[in-house]
């Protein structure tokens, strides 16, 4: 089962998340199964770039690194980046630097994305207010009728 670690925790905690290979490496099916994602999932992210398993002949391996960026890759999804922002902030990490650029540029795309979420929220809100506004005057009026048709 996979740990749940907030987007919060992840993004602040990139740099120790990048960290090299501790423990050796996963196949594609452990990885995918851990994560619950489709080994299709998993070629995708390969394809666009944003995961880069070693090869040993046709099987995919997968550090611990990798993996890192699989929980952010999934985390930035979670809350709605785009795989292109989240490739952007991945590919800014410099394991031998303080990473400031990746936390600023980090920093601007979650708070731009937190208006847009809070934005969504309010437009979610004021439908859902709508909706329960036409069910109550569908209601009365099914009442009405129901009750009109009873006593005739």
């Amino acid at each position: 089962m996979m740990k749940t670690v907030s987007a919060i925790e992840a993004m602040a905690n990139a740099s120790e998340a990048f960290a090299e290979p501790q423990d050796g490496y996963a196949r594609i099916g452990d990885l995918a199964k851990t994560f619950g994602v489709s080994l299709r999932t998993l070629r995708f992210y390969e394809d666009k770039g944003l995961l880069c398993p070693r090869r040993d002949g046709s099987a995919r391996l997968y550090s611990q690194r990798e993996s890192a960026r699989l929980r952010l890759i999934l985390l930035g999804r979670q809350v709605g980046f785009s795989l292109r922002e989240i490739k952007q902030m991945l590919d800014l990490y410099d394991p031998s630097g303080s990473n400031a650029k990746q936390l600023k540029v980090t920093l601007e795309k979650s708070e731009k994305q937190l208006a847009r979420l809070q934005k969504q929220r309010a437009a979610i809100t004021e439908a859902i207010m709508q909706l329960e506004t036409v069910a109550d005057m569908v209601r009365d009026r099914l009442s009405q009728r129901t009750v009109s048709a009873q006593a005739s």
